[in-house]
Protein backbone atom coordinates (compact mmCIF):
# COMPACT_ATOMS: atom_id res chain seq x y z
CA UNK A 1 0.00 0.00 0.00
CA UNK A 2 1.20 3.20 -0.54
CA UNK A 3 1.82 5.60 2.15
CA UNK A 4 -0.27 8.92 2.09
CA UNK A 5 0.94 12.25 2.29
CA UNK A 6 -0.66 14.51 5.31
CA UNK A 7 -1.67 18.14 5.48
CA UNK A 8 -2.08 20.08 8.31
CA UNK A 9 -4.98 22.42 7.27
CA UNK A 10 -6.51 23.76 10.49
CA UNK A 11 -5.32 24.97 13.72
CA UNK A 12 -6.72 25.91 16.94
CA UNK A 13 -5.92 26.72 20.61
CA UNK A 14 -7.03 28.05 24.01
CA UNK A 15 -4.24 28.98 26.29
CA UNK A 16 -3.27 31.08 28.99
CA UNK A 17 -2.20 33.48 26.24
CA UNK A 18 -5.51 33.91 23.96
CA UNK A 19 -8.81 32.29 23.34
CA UNK A 20 -7.95 31.62 19.94
CA UNK A 21 -4.59 30.17 17.66
CA UNK A 22 -4.30 33.57 16.26
CA UNK A 23 -3.69 35.59 19.66
CA UNK A 24 -2.00 32.82 21.29
CA UNK A 25 0.53 33.37 18.42
CA UNK A 26 0.72 37.19 18.69
CA UNK A 27 1.69 36.88 22.61
CA UNK A 28 4.44 34.22 21.70
CA UNK A 29 5.44 36.66 19.02
CA UNK A 30 5.47 39.42 21.44
CA UNK A 31 7.14 37.10 24.09
CA UNK A 32 4.16 37.82 26.61
CA UNK A 33 3.54 35.91 29.40
CA UNK A 34 0.33 34.23 30.12
CA UNK A 35 1.22 33.27 33.68
CA UNK A 36 -0.10 35.05 36.87
CA UNK A 37 -1.11 34.35 40.60
CA UNK A 38 -4.30 31.51 40.68
CA UNK A 39 -7.91 32.95 40.56
CA UNK A 40 -9.64 29.46 40.39
CA UNK A 41 -9.02 28.84 44.01
CA UNK A 42 -7.44 30.45 47.01
CA UNK A 43 -3.70 28.99 47.02
CA UNK A 44 -2.60 30.90 49.89
CA UNK A 45 -1.78 27.85 51.54
CA UNK A 46 0.02 26.14 48.64
CA UNK A 47 3.40 26.46 48.13
CA UNK A 48 2.93 26.95 44.75
CA UNK A 49 0.35 30.17 43.80
CA UNK A 50 0.95 30.51 40.45
CA UNK A 51 -0.31 28.92 36.86
CA UNK A 52 -1.35 29.79 33.48
CA UNK A 53 -4.94 30.36 33.34
CA UNK A 54 -7.41 30.28 30.67
CA UNK A 55 -9.31 33.77 30.98
CA UNK A 56 -12.48 34.89 29.86
CA UNK A 57 -13.63 31.22 27.83
CA UNK A 58 -17.05 31.44 27.44
CA UNK A 59 -18.07 27.48 26.53
CA UNK A 60 -21.86 29.29 25.46
CA UNK A 61 -20.25 30.65 22.34
CA UNK A 62 -20.24 27.35 21.32
CA UNK A 63 -22.75 25.58 22.25
CA UNK A 64 -25.71 25.14 24.98
CA UNK A 65 -25.34 26.16 28.78
CA UNK A 66 -27.72 22.65 29.00
CA UNK A 67 -24.18 20.94 28.50
CA UNK A 68 -22.14 23.03 30.88
CA UNK A 69 -22.69 19.97 33.90
CA UNK A 70 -22.17 17.15 31.46
CA UNK A 71 -18.48 17.90 30.91
CA UNK A 72 -15.37 18.81 32.65
CA UNK A 73 -13.83 22.01 31.52
CA UNK A 74 -11.45 19.89 29.67
CA UNK A 75 -14.10 18.32 27.61
CA UNK A 76 -15.53 22.35 27.04
CA UNK A 77 -12.49 23.58 25.96
CA UNK A 78 -11.70 20.52 23.10
CA UNK A 79 -15.64 21.07 22.18
CA UNK A 80 -15.44 24.26 21.66
CA UNK A 81 -11.61 24.50 20.03
CA UNK A 82 -13.11 21.83 17.68
CA UNK A 83 -15.96 24.44 16.10
CA UNK A 84 -12.76 26.35 15.67
CA UNK A 85 -10.68 23.78 14.14
CA UNK A 86 -13.36 22.88 11.57
CA UNK A 87 -13.68 26.45 10.64
CA UNK A 88 -10.09 27.12 10.56
CA UNK A 89 -9.94 23.92 8.14
CA UNK A 90 -12.95 25.26 6.13
CA UNK A 91 -15.19 22.39 7.02
CA UNK A 92 -17.58 23.84 9.30
CA UNK A 93 -20.24 22.70 6.66
CA UNK A 94 -20.70 19.08 6.74
CA UNK A 95 -20.54 19.26 3.05
CA UNK A 96 -16.56 19.98 3.10
CA UNK A 97 -15.53 17.33 4.84
CA UNK A 98 -15.23 13.62 3.21
CA UNK A 99 -18.14 10.76 4.95
CA UNK A 100 -18.60 10.81 8.16
CA UNK A 101 -17.18 7.01 8.65
CA UNK A 102 -13.88 8.65 7.21
CA UNK A 103 -13.23 11.52 9.31
CA UNK A 104 -11.98 10.88 12.88
CA UNK A 105 -10.79 12.25 16.43
CA UNK A 106 -8.14 11.45 18.36
CA UNK A 107 -8.00 14.01 21.44
CA UNK A 108 -5.77 13.19 24.37
CA UNK A 109 -5.17 14.13 28.14
CA UNK A 110 -3.06 13.91 30.91
CA UNK A 111 -5.14 13.96 34.21
CA UNK A 112 -8.31 15.10 32.66
CA UNK A 113 -11.51 15.27 34.85
CA UNK A 114 -10.00 16.16 37.96
CA UNK A 115 -11.65 19.36 38.53
CA UNK A 116 -15.12 16.93 38.44
CA UNK A 117 -13.65 14.53 40.89
CA UNK A 118 -12.48 17.20 43.54
CA UNK A 119 -15.46 19.45 43.75
CA UNK A 120 -17.96 16.16 43.61
CA UNK A 121 -16.29 14.36 46.44
CA UNK A 122 -16.77 17.98 48.24
CA UNK A 123 -20.22 17.74 47.81
CA UNK A 124 -20.56 14.49 48.02
CA UNK A 125 -19.74 14.50 51.62
CA UNK A 126 -21.65 17.87 52.59
CA UNK A 127 -24.64 16.24 51.29
CA UNK A 128 -24.44 12.74 50.71
CA UNK A 129 -24.06 10.34 47.17
CA UNK A 130 -27.65 10.49 45.99
CA UNK A 131 -27.78 14.51 46.45
CA UNK A 132 -24.01 15.31 46.01
CA UNK A 133 -23.11 13.26 42.98
CA UNK A 134 -24.02 14.06 39.58
CA UNK A 135 -25.32 11.66 37.20
CA UNK A 136 -23.23 13.23 34.73
CA UNK A 137 -20.21 12.50 37.37
CA UNK A 138 -18.59 10.20 34.98
CA UNK A 139 -18.93 10.60 31.31
CA UNK A 140 -17.61 14.17 32.70
CA UNK A 141 -14.41 13.31 33.51
CA UNK A 142 -13.07 10.18 31.77
CA UNK A 143 -10.56 11.37 28.92
CA UNK A 144 -12.12 9.82 26.14
CA UNK A 145 -15.42 12.01 26.17
CA UNK A 146 -12.75 15.12 25.25
CA UNK A 147 -12.90 13.45 21.79
CA UNK A 148 -16.20 11.69 22.25
CA UNK A 149 -18.04 14.88 22.88
CA UNK A 150 -16.46 16.39 19.75
CA UNK A 151 -17.61 12.87 17.62
CA UNK A 152 -21.09 13.18 18.78
CA UNK A 153 -21.45 17.07 17.98
CA UNK A 154 -19.73 16.94 14.98
CA UNK A 155 -20.95 13.73 13.57
CA UNK A 156 -18.21 12.23 13.42
CA UNK A 157 -17.63 8.41 12.74
CA UNK A 158 -14.50 7.52 11.88
CA UNK A 159 -11.80 6.64 14.57
CA UNK A 160 -12.38 7.26 18.08
CA UNK A 161 -9.64 7.24 20.54
CA UNK A 162 -8.27 8.98 23.44
CA UNK A 163 -4.53 8.68 24.08
CA UNK A 164 -3.29 9.22 27.38
CA UNK A 165 0.36 9.29 27.74
CA UNK A 166 0.82 11.93 30.68
CA UNK A 167 2.90 15.26 29.18
CA UNK A 168 3.48 13.36 25.45
CA UNK A 169 -0.16 13.25 24.96
CA UNK A 170 -1.34 15.64 22.40
CA UNK A 171 1.78 15.14 20.60
CA UNK A 172 0.99 10.95 20.95
CA UNK A 173 -2.63 11.80 19.25
CA UNK A 174 -1.57 14.00 16.83
CA UNK A 175 1.38 11.05 15.67
CA UNK A 176 -1.20 8.24 15.47
CA UNK A 177 -3.94 10.14 13.68
CA UNK A 178 -0.92 10.59 11.09
CA UNK A 179 -0.44 7.33 10.76
CA UNK A 180 -4.17 6.53 10.26
CA UNK A 181 -4.29 9.17 7.43
CA UNK A 182 -0.70 7.65 5.88
CA UNK A 183 -1.91 4.32 5.90
CA UNK A 184 -5.82 4.76 4.51
CA UNK A 185 -7.71 4.36 7.98
CA UNK A 186 -8.86 8.17 7.30
CA UNK A 187 -8.93 10.87 5.05
CA UNK A 188 -9.38 13.76 7.72
CA UNK A 189 -8.52 13.56 11.78
CA UNK A 190 -9.16 15.81 14.46
CA UNK A 191 -6.01 15.54 16.34
CA UNK A 192 -4.74 17.07 19.98
CA UNK A 193 -5.02 17.12 23.60
CA UNK A 194 -6.93 19.07 26.03
CA UNK A 195 -6.51 19.81 29.79
CA UNK A 196 -7.55 21.62 32.73
CA UNK A 197 -5.63 20.72 35.96
CA UNK A 198 -5.35 24.13 38.15
CA UNK A 199 -7.10 22.55 41.09
CA UNK A 200 -6.00 22.67 44.47
CA UNK A 201 -5.23 18.70 44.77
CA UNK A 202 -3.28 18.85 41.29
CA UNK A 203 -1.16 21.97 42.22
CA UNK A 204 -0.99 20.40 45.74
CA UNK A 205 0.41 17.12 44.28
CA UNK A 206 3.04 18.72 41.90
CA UNK A 207 3.79 20.92 44.70
CA UNK A 208 4.68 18.40 47.17
CA UNK A 209 6.76 16.00 44.76
CA UNK A 210 8.62 19.91 44.56
CA UNK A 211 7.95 19.69 40.70
CA UNK A 212 6.45 23.70 40.52
CA UNK A 213 7.75 26.70 40.59
CA UNK A 214 7.33 28.78 44.12
CA UNK A 215 8.61 31.92 42.31
CA UNK A 216 4.35 33.48 43.49
CA UNK A 217 5.83 37.00 43.59
CA UNK A 218 6.98 36.71 40.10
CA UNK A 219 4.38 34.88 38.28
CA UNK A 220 5.92 35.85 34.78
CA UNK A 221 9.30 35.26 35.49
CA UNK A 222 8.72 31.88 36.65
CA UNK A 223 8.96 29.62 33.65
CA UNK A 224 12.68 30.27 32.89
CA UNK A 225 13.90 26.77 31.03
CA UNK A 226 17.46 25.97 30.27
CA UNK A 227 18.29 28.72 33.06
CA UNK A 228 20.32 28.54 36.25
CA UNK A 229 17.57 29.88 38.71
CA UNK A 230 14.95 27.36 37.20
CA UNK A 231 12.63 26.09 39.89
CA UNK A 232 10.57 23.99 38.13
CA UNK A 233 7.67 24.19 35.96
CA UNK A 234 4.67 26.00 35.67
CA UNK A 235 0.90 24.77 35.48
CA UNK A 236 -1.13 25.97 32.74
CA UNK A 237 -4.13 24.68 31.02
CA UNK A 238 -5.94 24.69 27.33
CA UNK A 239 -6.50 23.01 24.40
CA UNK A 240 -4.78 22.13 20.97
CA UNK A 241 -6.19 21.00 18.01
CA UNK A 242 -5.12 20.33 14.46
CA UNK A 243 -6.80 18.74 11.17
CA UNK A 244 -4.85 16.51 9.44
CA UNK A 245 -6.07 15.85 6.13
CA UNK A 246 -4.86 13.64 2.94
CA UNK A 247 -2.45 15.81 0.90
CA UNK A 248 -4.56 15.22 -2.33
CA UNK A 249 -7.76 15.44 -0.96
CA UNK A 250 -7.06 18.64 0.74
CA UNK A 251 -5.33 19.84 -2.73
CA UNK A 252 -8.29 18.47 -4.82
CA UNK A 253 -10.79 21.01 -2.75
CA UNK A 254 -8.38 24.07 -2.73
CA UNK A 255 -7.79 23.83 0.84
CA UNK A 256 -5.26 26.28 2.70
CA UNK A 257 -2.27 23.79 4.12
CA UNK A 258 -0.49 25.35 6.80
CA UNK A 259 2.25 23.11 6.93
CA UNK A 260 2.51 18.97 6.19
CA UNK A 261 3.68 16.52 8.88
CA UNK A 262 6.06 14.68 7.60
CA UNK A 263 7.73 12.43 10.51
CA UNK A 264 6.62 11.04 14.30
CA UNK A 265 8.61 9.11 16.77
CA UNK A 266 7.24 7.56 19.56
CA UNK A 267 9.34 5.34 22.40
CA UNK A 268 10.16 4.63 26.36
CA UNK A 269 12.46 5.19 28.68
CA UNK A 270 11.94 2.06 30.72
CA UNK A 271 13.80 3.85 33.60
CA UNK A 272 11.67 5.69 35.60
CA UNK A 273 8.15 6.65 36.74
CA UNK A 274 8.56 10.52 36.61
CA UNK A 275 12.50 11.00 35.71
CA UNK A 276 14.01 11.07 32.04
CA UNK A 277 17.27 8.75 31.60
CA UNK A 278 19.75 10.76 32.83
CA UNK A 279 21.74 10.60 29.68
CA UNK A 280 18.47 11.56 27.56
CA UNK A 281 19.15 8.09 25.46
CA UNK A 282 15.14 7.76 24.97
CA UNK A 283 14.78 11.29 23.76
CA UNK A 284 17.59 11.02 21.51
CA UNK A 285 16.25 7.31 20.15
CA UNK A 286 12.35 9.15 19.80
CA UNK A 287 14.28 12.28 18.01
CA UNK A 288 16.48 10.37 15.54
CA UNK A 289 13.25 8.05 14.81
CA UNK A 290 10.81 11.25 13.45
CA UNK A 291 13.49 12.01 11.68
CA UNK A 292 14.05 8.57 10.25
CA UNK A 293 10.31 8.61 9.67
CA UNK A 294 10.93 12.01 7.79
CA UNK A 295 13.61 11.28 5.77
CA UNK A 296 15.31 14.04 6.81
CA UNK A 297 19.06 14.19 8.26
CA UNK A 298 19.22 16.16 11.17
CA UNK A 299 20.99 19.91 9.32
CA UNK A 300 17.63 19.71 7.42
CA UNK A 301 15.79 20.69 10.63
CA UNK A 302 15.83 24.60 11.39
CA UNK A 303 13.77 24.91 14.54
CA UNK A 304 13.25 22.61 17.58
CA UNK A 305 10.33 23.01 20.40
CA UNK A 306 11.46 21.48 22.89
CA UNK A 307 9.85 19.90 25.98
CA UNK A 308 12.02 22.75 28.13
CA UNK A 309 10.03 22.27 31.27
CA UNK A 310 12.05 24.46 33.55
CA UNK A 311 13.45 21.98 35.42
CA UNK A 312 16.45 19.78 36.09
CA UNK A 313 15.24 17.54 33.27
CA UNK A 314 16.34 20.80 30.44
CA UNK A 315 19.87 19.98 30.85
CA UNK A 316 18.85 16.33 29.96
CA UNK A 317 17.26 17.16 26.74
CA UNK A 318 19.53 19.87 25.47
CA UNK A 319 22.30 17.26 25.70
CA UNK A 320 20.52 14.80 23.62
CA UNK A 321 19.02 17.46 21.24
CA UNK A 322 23.06 18.35 21.00
CA UNK A 323 23.85 14.14 20.44
CA UNK A 324 21.10 13.87 17.29
CA UNK A 325 22.26 16.79 15.70
CA UNK A 326 26.27 17.21 16.54
CA UNK A 327 27.85 19.98 14.53
CA UNK A 328 24.39 21.38 13.51
CA UNK A 329 23.84 22.57 17.04
CA UNK A 330 26.45 24.84 16.66
CA UNK A 331 25.92 26.03 12.48
CA UNK A 332 22.24 27.49 12.37
CA UNK A 333 19.65 25.11 14.61
CA UNK A 334 17.52 27.24 16.85
CA UNK A 335 15.36 25.83 19.96
CA UNK A 336 13.21 27.43 21.96
CA UNK A 337 10.69 26.48 24.96
CA UNK A 338 7.38 28.18 24.22
CA UNK A 339 6.33 27.34 27.89
CA UNK A 340 8.30 30.03 29.38
CA UNK A 341 5.45 31.67 28.09
CA UNK A 342 2.31 29.66 28.20
CA UNK A 343 3.30 27.10 31.06
CA UNK A 344 3.05 23.11 30.86
CA UNK A 345 0.20 22.14 30.20
CA UNK A 346 -0.04 18.49 30.41
CA UNK A 347 -1.55 16.52 27.93
CA UNK A 348 -2.09 19.61 25.78
CA UNK A 349 1.37 20.99 25.26
CA UNK A 350 3.01 19.06 22.48
CA UNK A 351 -0.51 19.83 20.57
CA UNK A 352 -0.17 23.58 21.52
CA UNK A 353 3.51 23.76 20.68
CA UNK A 354 2.83 21.55 17.12
CA UNK A 355 0.70 24.13 16.71
CA UNK A 356 3.44 26.71 16.74
CA UNK A 357 5.79 24.67 15.12
CA UNK A 358 3.75 24.89 11.77
CA UNK A 359 2.85 29.08 12.36
CA UNK A 360 6.44 29.07 12.49
CA UNK A 361 7.03 27.28 8.97
CA UNK A 362 4.56 29.29 7.50
CA UNK A 363 4.99 32.59 8.96
CA UNK A 364 9.38 32.36 8.92
CA UNK A 365 9.07 33.61 12.68
CA UNK A 366 10.90 31.79 15.50
CA UNK A 367 9.17 31.59 18.60
CA UNK A 368 11.92 32.92 21.88
CA UNK A 369 12.18 31.74 25.34
CA UNK A 370 11.67 34.45 27.09
CA UNK A 371 13.20 34.97 30.89
CA UNK A 372 16.28 33.29 29.65
CA UNK A 373 18.66 35.92 31.99
CA UNK A 374 21.14 33.34 33.32
CA UNK A 375 21.46 30.33 31.48
CA UNK A 376 22.71 27.35 32.71
CA UNK A 377 26.32 26.38 31.17
CA UNK A 378 24.64 22.58 31.05
CA UNK A 379 21.95 23.97 28.18
CA UNK A 380 24.47 25.56 25.60
CA UNK A 381 22.43 25.35 22.27
CA UNK A 382 20.60 28.79 20.50
CA UNK A 383 17.38 29.28 22.44
CA UNK A 384 16.53 32.37 20.59
CA UNK A 385 16.40 34.12 23.96
CA UNK A 386 14.40 37.00 24.97
CA UNK A 387 12.49 37.96 21.43
CA UNK A 388 11.59 36.29 18.40
CA UNK A 389 13.55 35.90 15.50
CA UNK A 390 12.44 36.58 11.88
CA UNK A 391 13.40 33.11 9.99
CA UNK A 392 12.67 31.08 7.34
CA UNK A 393 13.59 27.58 8.15
CA UNK A 394 12.14 24.66 6.04
CA UNK A 395 11.84 21.82 8.83
CA UNK A 396 10.45 21.98 12.26
CA UNK A 397 11.09 19.63 15.17
CA UNK A 398 8.57 19.33 18.26
CA UNK A 399 9.37 16.93 21.55
CA UNK A 400 7.17 15.92 23.73
CA UNK A 401 8.36 13.84 27.31
CA UNK A 402 5.86 12.42 29.58
CA UNK A 403 5.68 10.50 32.99
CA UNK A 404 6.49 6.69 32.75
CA UNK A 405 9.16 7.78 30.30
CA UNK A 406 6.74 8.13 27.30
CA UNK A 407 7.92 10.22 24.44
CA UNK A 408 7.00 11.28 21.07
CA UNK A 409 8.44 13.83 18.37
CA UNK A 410 6.76 15.38 15.82
CA UNK A 411 8.57 16.19 12.36
CA UNK A 412 6.49 19.60 10.40
CA UNK A 413 7.80 20.82 7.15
CA UNK A 414 6.94 24.18 5.42
CA UNK A 415 4.73 24.41 2.40
CA UNK A 416 5.07 27.08 -0.24
CA UNK A 417 2.05 28.74 -0.22
CA UNK A 418 -0.75 28.89 -3.11
CA UNK A 419 -0.29 31.21 -5.59
CA UNK A 420 -3.11 34.17 -5.02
Amino acid sequence: MAERRVAITGIAMITPLGLDAESTWSAIVAGRSGIDRITKFDASDLSAQIAGEVKDFDPTQYFSKKYLRQMDLFIQYALAASFMVLDDAGMSHADARPPAERTGVFVGAGLGGIQTIETSLITMREKGWRRGISPYFVPALIINLAGGQISIFQGLKGPLMSHVSACSSGSHSIGEAFLAIKYNRADVMIAGGSESTITPLSIGGFASARAVSTRNDEPQKASRPFTLSRDGFVMGEGCGLMVLEEWDRAKARGARIIAELVGYGANSDAYHATSPTPDGAGAQACMNLALADAGLAPEQIGYVNAHGTSTAADAIESQAIRRVFGAHSDQGLMVSSTKSMHGHLLGAAGAVEGGLCCYALQRGVIPPTINLDDPDPACDLDYVPHQARQVQVEHALSNSFGFGGTNACLVFKRVEPAPS
